[in-house]
């Protein structure tokens, strides 16, 4: 006589074998990344991720703290290249033309949704949503703080005029990043935004250190 299955040979219980929590999130993160959080179905998250239901509610609990994960995933990723091109040991408009052409390069990256995750996410959200649209407010600030940061010190170096509005000029190149990341979304070629950093770097600040010569008196 044959045994009988239990249930937990027949259906399969928990996580199967072949699960990889990272490259689940991963998956995750993609998809949120490129639908956005309302956007993206239960039914779609675990067939990105090949996870049960069950399998889902255990390793990330819900699908709000799935997202807040696959911020952080996100994040992790981008201030490799993002603080690397700030720290750089360089004039402070060189870093910024280099921080624009990067995010150039990064919003059409052929592996990768195009935009950026943080910049457009989060702006509409349902009532009950309100803890991830300020959860993505909030990362906004950050990069553009420490934007400011880094231009502050340009001031402290003297590569900067000593009137530098650092909050404003941060904020004007922060919406510039953000205004690149929908045109990726809509379809730009990496050329037009690299276009557009040019443009817009030509609103940086030039220092009037010019020494004015009298003219030369006329015999």
């Amino acid at each position: 006589m044959t045994p009988k299955k239990i249930d937990g040979e027949r259906r399969g219980r928990g996580r199967p074998q072949s699960f990889d929590r990272d490259q689940a999130l991963c998956a995750a993160m993609r998809l949120f990344w490129d639908r956005g959080y309302e956007g993206t179905s239960f039914d779609d998250l675990t067939a990105a991720m090949g996870i049960s239901p069950s399998s889902f509610y255990n390793a990330f609990g819900s699908k709000e703290q799935l997202y807040q994960e696959a911020t952080e995933a996100y994040l992790t990723a981008s201030r490799a290249w993002f603080l690397d091109i700030l720290q750089q040991d360089a004039d402070t408009r060189t870093v910024f033309r280099h921080l624009m052409e990067a995010a150039a390069t990064e919003f059409t990256r052929e592996d990768l949704p195009a935009g950026c995750m943080i910049s457009v996410s989060g702006t509409q959200c349902a009532p009950g949503q309100a803890r991830l649209r300020d959860l993505m407010a909030r990362q906004r600030a950050l990069s553009e703080a420490a934007m400011a940061d880094r231009l502050r010190q340009g001031v402290a170096d003297g590569d900067m005029p000593a009137d530098t509005d650092a909050a404003g000029l941060a904020a004007f190149f922060s919406s510039l990043a953000r205004g690149m990341a929908v045109q990726a979304r809509d379809g730009a070629s990496r050329d037009r935004l690299l276009d557009i950093a040019r443009i817009g770097m030509q609103a940086w600040p030039t220092r009037q250190d010019t020494v004015l010569v009298p003219p030369v008196a006329r015999s």
